[in-house]
């Protein structure tokens, strides 16, 4: 399948642009920040934590460790500044002339920001800058552009809703770069400082553009990007909850402890064979290809620099248990294309049985399952209906593993 092209130009045909990027987190400064310098703009961040936004003013610039078994190479993102988030009037200031905007905020937080972005889109027009901007959203939630995009039209006046359908773009995207937590020893050296995984490519929304297409090292720009967010959210996503919650039940603190046991490691490629195959029939995945994709995931996983925890990866099990995502997304994609979901099913059973006491979204869903019983949290949690085959699937095989744990002990 030829979902998209990755374009690369030679840094000698930039020009001075600015990128506005709200968010200086993992993914801001770990991914976007470096992106956007690389190729010529100058960055400027919107941020809340004060600490960031005093170093980056600062320094005008933060330090990118790219780490892997291999070694560790450092890279400076250049021509950095930051704005606190609360002053609204300079960001609306500075986005009317902006020439790229980003969000990488997390998804809880976009209402937040729809304001200030419908005000600075109102601003941009009264200014005079017609212009196209396009908006990249690097959220973890499918059809992101079209979520922002509503939220954004609730705080513009009507009269400016024409000019941003034209002049506007919501250009979703596929985040795949691994950030881990950055450690309290690496903020009391610099609090603007993060490490990376060396993995650099943003698939972009290609038909979401308005105007030119920007040259940006790294952008993949697909003609079929949900192809793509579905496999994120289907193999890398899948393959990374499935290795952790197989991991913990093992007694593994890292992924790449977990991905190395072999056991795990089989266990973990099958359940993604069986979402992979499901994948292939419905978006015409090479089969080649989407093996190498899945041989390079499990590679990535296996970084031992980067630290990543099972615990991180494993976190708020209830979520990743909803209809729509990971696990049960995946199970019931599988079953749609003709797959039995094996492992997919032991990988469920391994989330549902997730009890770290200190991840507060695991004590309540092991209270649930107390109280309520699996019926309850299948068709509540996991918004499934007892007439689905799933459903029977997955009770059936979480009664049997309670049973094997009480006869075990």
């Amino acid at each position: 399948m030829d979902s998209g092209r990755l374009l690369s130009y030679p840094l000698s045909t930039y020009y001075a642009m600015k990128a506005i990027i709200f968010g200086a987190g993992n993914i801001g400064r770990g991914f976007l920040g470096q992106l956007f310098s690389q190729s010529g703009y100058e960055v400027v961040f919107i941020e809340l934590a004060q600490d960031i936004v005093d170093r980056l003013n600062a320094d005008r610039s933060y330090p990118i460790r790219i780490v892997s078994d291999a070694g560790e190479q450092t890279y400076t993102v250049t021509r950095v500044r930051a704005i606190q988030a609360a002053d609204a009037e300079l960001i609306t200031g500075e986005i009317a002339t902006a020439d790229i905007l980003a969000t990488a905020v997390g998804v809880n937080a976009l209402p937040a920001i729809a304001p200030i972005i419908a005000q600075s889109i109102q601003h941009r027009f009264d200014s005079g800058n017609t212009a196209e901007l396009n908006v990249i959203i690097c959220e973890n939630i499918i059809h992101s552009g079209q979520h922002l995009r509503r939220l954004v039209l609730q705080h513009l006046p009507e009269r400016y809703h024409s000019a941003l359908d034209q002049k506007i773009g919501w250009v979703a995207t596929v985040v795949s770069r691994m950030v881990p937590v950055v450690t309290d020893e690496m903020r009391k050296e610099n609090p603007a400082q993060i490490a990376v995984e060396p993995y650099c490519i943003l698939p972009v929304d290609k038909p979401a553009f308005k105007g030119p297409l920007p040259r940006i090292e790294g952008f993949l720009f697909a003609d079929n990007l949900p192809a793509l967010e579905e496999r994120k959210l289907f193999a890398h996503n899948a393959g990374h909850a499935l290795c952790a919650c197989f991991g913990y039940h093992k007694g593994y603190t890292y992924i790449y402890e977990a991905i190395r046991d072999r056991e795990i490691r089989r266990k973990t490629l099958a359940g993604l064979n069986e979402s992979g195959r499901a994948l292939i029939k419905k978006h015409h995945f090479e089969p080649k290809e989407h093996k190498a994709h899945l041989d390079d995931l499990v590679r990535r996983f296996s970084n031992v620099a980067l630290g990543d925890t099972v615990a991180r990866v494993a976190r708020d099990p209830i979520r990743k248990l909803g209809r729509n995502d990971r696990f049960i997304g995946s199970a019931l994609l599988a079953l749609e294309y003709g797959v039995q979901p094996v492992f997919l099913l032991e990988g469920i059973v391994a989330a549902l049985r997730y009890d770290n006491p200190e991840d507060e979204k695991a004590v309540e869903l092991q209270r649930l399952l107390a109280d309520e019983g699996i019926a309850h949290v299948l068709e509540t949690a996991c918004e499934l209906k007892p007439s689905e085959p799933l459903f029977d699937l997955i009770s059936h095989k979480y009664k049997q593993s309670i049973r094997s744990r009480k006869i075990s002990t």
